[in-house]
Formats: structure tokens, C-alpha cells, sequence
């Protein structure tokens, strides 16, 4: 399958839909895998057609996590694959920040397994709705390789004791248990599982993008951040989007009582 069949978009009504569509290998991040993914993240971008973002996997799965057989193979490099295997977790980890960092919101659309760098995927976008089938699992321990990367994305997701649990277990949680510990925002049935997604970027696709954009960044930037210097980033980030022609024309209509004008993104 070439790189651009691997992760497929289609758009509608400003929601772009990426489906990574290898569902015989439960769509496990390949090389290939994750290059399609990040060339489809790059393309949308700077793309202001698009408001929000949706991840799937295609067939019954969402994610399977990273390619072992691929991995394995390079057991017989001259260092024993380890100059391969650094540079393929760092391949990884700037893909997870490519949808950390995507101006847009990016919602996973999560069904049957999300397991590994699959569970780090869904936990690497900022909102997530699961079928009542989903499970999640960060299940390297079961064969020896404990999920250091994907526990990066978990712990800022889940508390310490939850993301330890799961890391030390390796153990399956459903889908209901993930929305109580905070991995998911919501869980439905499998048959409404697309239209719970879609209505949801509906909903945040009729906000301002302009403040979805300021607010996004503003979010991840403060987050890791000392309480006195999150609240200055907060308020520059803030005035910043005072300044912007959406909020000028939204709280101009508000204080009218007219209706909320058409967004213009700038």
C-alpha cells in the first residue's frame, strides 16, 4: 500500500476525516504509517478551510500501536537495531506532537483496540469519543517493553495511579473506565459512534476558529507551566484574541442582541 493510500482524508462542511486505513494490521504505526500521518497533518495545517479534525482507524480497530514485526527485524543491525529504534520513537513522538501542535482540534474516533502507541494516539489528541466496544491498553510490559513513550500522552490525560496501573498491568480497560479515569470524553454505541464524533466537530467547528486557535496553543503552552506564569501567558493569549476581528464582531453582536455574525477566522 503506497504512503498515500495508508492515511486517507476526506472533508466535509470544514471537518477533515483521517482514516489510517490498514485494517488487516489493525492499522498499526509502520514507518509508512506514521510518515502518511504526519504528511496529512502537515497538508492541513495552514489549511484554514478546515475547523476540526477527526482520527479513525479504518475496519473494526482503531490502533494496534507500533509495528513489532518491523521492529524485530532490525535485531540484526550492527548495534543490535538501536540507532533504529531511537530514531523510530522519535519519528513517533513528532507525529504525537504534530496533533498536539495542529492548530485545529483533533477528535479519535475510537473503536474495538487502542493498545500501545495506539492508546498514546488517543491520548495525543485533544478529545476523544469510544464505541461501548473500544478497549485501551498500554500493553508493551506483557512482552517485556515497558510504554515509556506512550506514558508520556497517558500521564497528561489520566492521573498517576490510573496511568500507572495501566502501565505496570498492561491490562485492557473498557471503554466506560476510560471516560471515568479521563481518556476518553465520552463513550456510545458502536452504531452511533460516527455521528457522536461528527456531531461534536459540528458543534466545535461553528466556534470561532481564530479563538479555537489562540485557545488551543494558549492550553497546551500553559499547561506545564509555573501557576503565576500560566496566568500571564493566559492573559496575553487573551488580549491577542480581543484583538481579532472575530471577537470584535461576536461581542459586539452579544451586547446588541444580534445574532452571532459568520465567523472570519482572522
Amino acid at each position: 500500500m503506497s504512503i498515500t493510500e495508508l492515511v486517507s482524508r476526506d472533508d466535509k462542511e470544514g471537518i477533515a476525516t483521517l482514516t489510517l486505513n490498514n485494517a488487516s494490521a489493525i492499522n498499526a504505526l509502520s514507518e509508512s504509517m506514521m510518515a502518511a500521518l504526519c504528511s496529512q497533518l502537515d497538508s492541513i495545517t495552514d489549511d484554514s478551510s478546515v475547523r476540526v479534525v477527526i482520527l479513525r482507524g479504518a475496519g473494526k480497530h482503531f490502533c494496534a500501536g507500533h509495528n513489532l514485526k518491523e521492529m524485530i527485524d532490525h535485531r540484526g543491525d550492527s548495534d543490535g537495531g538501536r540507532d533504529y529504534f531511537l530514531e523510530l520513537f522519535q519519528i513517533c513522538s513528532h507525529m504525537m506532537l504534530r496533533l498536539v501542535r495542529l492548530p485545529q482540534p483533533v477528535i479519535a474516533e475510537v473503536s474495538g483496540v487502542a493498545t500501545a502507541a495506539g492508546c498514546q494516539l488517543v491520548a495525543s489528541c485533544d478529545l476523544a469519543v469510544a464505541s461501548d466496544e473500544a478497549t485501551f491498553a498500554t500493553s508493551g510490559i506483557n512482552v517485556g517493553l515497558f510504554c515509556s513513550t506512550p506514558m508520556v500522552a497517558l500521564s497528561r490525560n489520566v492521573s498517576r495511579k490510573h496511568a500507572l496501573e495501566m502501565l505496570f498491568t498492561g491490562e485492557f480497560i473498557n471503554a466506560h473506565r476510560a471516560a471515568d479515569i479521563g481518556l476518553v470524553n465520552k463513550v456510545v454505541s458502536g452504531s452511533h459512534l460516527a455521528d457522536a464524533t461528527r456531531e461534536l466537530a459540528i458543534a466545535i467547528a461553528a466556534k470561532s476558529p481564530a479563538a479555537i486557535r489562540l485557545g488551543k496553543r494558549a492550553f497546551y503552552d500553559q499547561a506545564t507551566m509555573k501557576l503565576e506564569d500560566a496566568y500571564k501567558l493566559a492573559g496575553e493569549a487573551m488580549a491577542s484574541n480581543m484583538m481579532t476581528s472575530d471577537a470584535d464582531a461576536g461581542i459586539t453582536a452579544f451586547i446588541n442582541k444580534q445574532p452571532i455574525p459568520e465567523w472570519s477566522g482572522k
